[in-house]
């Protein structure tokens, strides 16, 4: 049921194949299902005792498994792992280059997602290259999507502005991840309460 049949194939990883899943709460999963022929049960419950004991912020949790006859599947999270390795991507663009590139416009639409699940940032139509040096930096022209962009940059227009403000684009990134759902209050009696929660 949280594959819809196994309707879409991520992979295949060594001991069988892996699936795109999601569970009644909404959290996306990854669904792996063991061949049998390739490996034993000791295996299956070797994997289920070492992940289980494992809490540790850059490594997957199991959320799960299953055992039904003679098929076992474990399930992984996978939101998680995707918000990780966008906040990578956004610390290597802040502190990896020769020079800092603040992006402006970190939201969903500008995450896009490879056949792995891996995220790429896009979208730098609106970023600015600054020396690493320099903690504050110049803008005068507003930039970013109303709802992502920090509220200073939007009302204030004041100029000094820093890798901070894609920070806080990516904590609105995450509220959306974590909520699934639009981070904005439709019935807010204000823009700015309908953009920016408390």
């Amino acid at each position: 049921m949280m594959t819809k049949f196994f309707k879409e194939k991520l992979g295949k990883c060594s001991f069988g194949s892996v699936y795109k899943g999601k569970l009644r709460s909404g959290l996306f999963v990854v669904v792996k299902i063991l061949d049998t022929s390739k490996s034993s049960e000791q295996d299956f419950f070797s994997e289920i005792m070492a992940i289980g004991r494992i809490h540790h912020i850059n490594v997957v949790r199991l959320v799960g498994f299953c055992v039904e006859g003679s098929k076992c599947a474990l399930v992984y999270e996978k939101i998680y792992e995707i918000s990780l390795e966008i906040a990578r991507g956004i610390s290597y663009l802040h502190e990896g280059c020769d020079m800092q590139i603040l992006h402006f416009d970190i939201k969903l639409h500008n995450i896009l997602l490879d056949e792995n699940f891996i995220p790429k940032i896009s979208d730098f139509g609106l970023s600015k290259l600054y020396p690493r040096d320099n903690s504050i930096v110049s803008l005068m022209d507003r930039r970013g999507t109303i709802g992502y962009t920090a509220p200073k940059l939007f009302y204030n227009n004041i100029g000094g502005v820093s890798y901070k403000d894609d920070i806080y684009s990516f904590g609105m990134l995450l509220m959306e991840m974590a909520n699934r759902r639009k981070n904005l209050d439709l019935h807010a009696e204000n823009l700015s309460s309908t953009f920016f929660p408390t």
